[in-house]
């Protein structure tokens, strides 16, 4: 590793992966004597494979340790001692200077080792939604076990109500077609049954209901669990994206502005809004898709066209948690940088954070420099 350290992770301990946080550590200790975690894992080095990877926003100090500017970076921590997260861990950056030669003397992989290249697709993503993350990995041919894509606790406490609210119209058709529904609540049992982490014989109960074969019950179900994901990550989401558009539109650098930065700024704040925009009506189109379809099943009673959606929903699962994964960072990091009294950025600053924001939503960035590489210790 590097010769940079993280003091304490006990914080981590009972913390699940996020939309931040990729916590293979605490996979490891769930699934670890399972065939799933050894078969399939998400990195073949065992010490990688319980390591900590984290979507971390760069200090000040950090951004020179890239070739190209940027704000956020993927973070491999590795605990010291795995069994008492306390004593904390050692961490690199992917991409940082001097990061193939930091690969090779930690962990002995080269450039074009798998291992190297999954750490690599994992920088690309916005965010480590699960389902985004499995599609995306899937896409680029890395067979990963379904272990690291579950829902973190910290979200599903969100999501279950949501889910509650969404079932009962399916419900209804469910025990009207004759399955087992008997429970005092089967609302709440349904919602159990979707967001369950170990899908056994209760799948048939769906795959009757949306006239899955068999072979297809853990796909469908995973997807259909994909989109409610989304559409309540929208609805978490979006409440903050009008703050952010206005206070884009409306902030100032302190100290004087030369007139090229005046000019690159004004036209910034329009490429970014209308993109920001852009980004919450393709989201809000690819859900609207699901609604129909959803409808099609509990309103016209036709499950084959709610079927037929779920199976072809793993293609949209990257380009709809792309979007949404790029609006989340810049709601989070509006709120970060801006909110509770921080010190209005000068010109400089403010240009690093629109392109920052533009490259996030595919803004082509033409403005990204390059430095010496320093170096970097390994």
């Amino acid at each position: 590793m590097t010769d940079r350290n993280v003091r304490n992770l006990s914080w981590l301990e009972a913390k699940g992966s996020s939309s931040r946080l990729l916590n293979l550590h605490r996979i490891a200790l769930e699934y670890g004597a399972t065939a799933e975690w050894n078969e399939q894992p998400m990195f073949n080095d065992r010490m990688l494979n319980r390591a900590l990877i984290i979507k971390h926003r760069l200090r000040r100090d950090e951004i020179q340790d890239f070739r190209h500017r940027r704000f956020v970076a993927t973070k491999i921590v590795l605990p010291i001692d795995p069994r008492a997260l306390g004593v904390g861990g050692r961490f690199m950056f992917v991409g940082q200077n001097n990061f193939y030669q930091a690969l090779s003397s930690n962990f002995g992989l080269s450039r074009e080792d798998e291992d190297t290249r999954r750490l690599e697709l994992l920088d690309r993503l916005p965010a480590f939604d699960p389902f985004l993350m499995r599609e995306y990995l899937r896409t680029n041919g890395a067979n990963v076990g379904s272990c690291y894509f579950n829902i973190s606790n910290g979200d599903l406490a969100g999501i279950t109500e949501f889910v509650k609210s969404e079932v009962g119209s399916l419900v209804k058709i469910s025990m009207s077609s004759g399955a087992d529904m008997k429970s005092s609540n089967p609302v709440a049992r349904m919602t159990s049954i979707i967001l369950s982490t170990e899908l056994g014989s209760e799948l048939a109960l769906l795959g009757r209901t949306f006239r899955l074969e068999p072979e297809q019950y853990r796909e469908g179900v995973f997807c259909w669990k994909g989109f409610l994901y989304y559409k309540w990550m929208i609805a978490r989401t979006m409440s903050g994206v009008g703050e952010v558009t206005e206070g884009v539109r409306a902030i100032r650098p302190r100290g004087r502005v030369d007139t090229s930065a005046a000019v690159e700024l004004d036209r910034s704040r329009e490429r970014i809004c209308e993109q920001i925009l852009q980004a919450c009506d393709d989201a809000g189109r690819m859900i609207a898709a699901y609604d129909r379809a959803y409808e099609a099943l509990v309103v016209g009673g036709r499950p084959e066209q709610f079927r037929d959606f779920l199976l072809a929903a793993p293609r949209l699962f990257a380009r709809l948690g792309e979007r949404l994964g790029a609006i989340e960072h810049i709601v989070s990091f509006w709120s970060y940088r801006f909110g509770h009294g921080n010190a209005t950025p000068d010109a400089a600053e403010l240009l690093d954070i629109f392109s920052d924001f533009e490259t996030s939503l595919g803004v082509p960035d033409n403005r990204r420099t390059s430095s010496s590489e320093p170096a970097v210790a390994a």
